[in-house]
């Protein structure tokens, strides 16, 4: 029966290994209030074990709302592989009203594992496998199932995806921007802790540390002029939306708090983007970086 259940597995790994994946699930659609949405998908992703980390309307938009989850078999995967895998320690599920209407959509797990584990994918692929199963599964709670994936028209697969970037000379996921370099882990996380509970133009959505290991992995809501209110409507003109996007992230890793670098990380999002649309942004990934280190100095 083990050897039964150890074949299966690796059949399993290897079929999720050749799919091709895109940034976004389309999960339900539904007639509702926004807040009656709100209910719904929290009580769905109760059922479902999902941890709710944090919440919030990003671009301070009353159209929309993300809900940041997480479950014990991304902390695994995540503590198995250290480093900048940390990442992947969240999911970010979204509630966009349209018409009239609420769809609600999530970050795909098996994307961001494959972007943010690479070569070590094949490892966790069935935690991510597991965590996307887990969300469909919230989504009967909410509404008829979709399961539609969207972002962009090929997809990529895995191997694509771990060493995607949106074009020559552009990063890729590792070319991180290392923020502030503190004397000590315990430091750093009081800073970072006491610059955010300031408010202003950056504010707290979630935080989340990996057990056994100096990692700390901080949403941000950016506001301001540059911030979220700024760029979202520029760059989110597909359908279904990619709400989902949000919000930033900074990473803690011992005594550094580095981020992905937003040429990388709004690509990865939306990686059909025009060279025109990406044009209309060229400030916005110095203004995100100015606004996380304002957090971290």
């Amino acid at each position: 029966m083990k050897r039964f259940v150890f074949l299966l597995l690796i059949i399993l790994v290897a079929f999720t290994s050749a799919q091709t994946l895109k940034p976004y699930i389309l999960g339900t659609e539904i007639d509702a209030s926004m807040d009656e949405a709100k209910n719904s998908l929290r009580h769905g992703l109760g059922m479902a074990e999902m941890k709710i980390l944090g919440e919030y309307a990003p671009a301070g938009d009353v159209d929309r709302w993300v809900f940041v989850v997480n479950n014990e078999q991304m902390i695994d995967a995540v503590k198995e592989a250290g480093g900048l895998t940390a990442f992947a320690a969240a999911v970010r599920v979204a509630l966009t009203s349209e018409n009239g209407r609420i769809q609600v959509s999530y970050t795909n797990p098996e994307y961001l594992a494959a972007a943010y584990f690479q070569k070590q994918y094949d490892t966790v692929a069935p935690n991510y496998l597991a965590v996307a199963k887990t969300l469909e599964y919230a989504m009967t709670f909410v509404g008829p199932a979709i399961g539609t994936q969207f972002g962009m028209e090929k997809g990529l697969d895995p191997k694509g995806l771990a060493k995607y970037h949106y074009m020559f000379g552009m990063e890729y996921f590792q070319d991180v921007v290392e923020l502030t370099e503190f004397s000590s882990y315990d430091v750093a996380k009081a800073v970072i802790r006491s610059k955010l509970a300031k408010g202003g133009d950056t504010n707290l959505v979630y935080s989340v540390e990996i057990p056994g290991h100096k990692a700390t992995l901080y949403g941000i809501a950016l506001s301001g002029e540059t911030g979220e209110e700024h760029f979202l409507p520029i760059i989110d003109i597909g359908k279904p939306k990619h709400t989902a996007f949000l919000p930033y992230e900074i990473l803690l890793l011992d005594n550094k708090a580095v981020m992905m670098h937003g040429r990388y990380r709004i690509a990865l999002s939306f990686p059909d983007l025009t060279m025109t649309t990406f044009g209309k942004i060229m400030s916005t990934p110095g203004d995100i970086e100015d606004l996380m280190r304002s957090v971290t100095e």
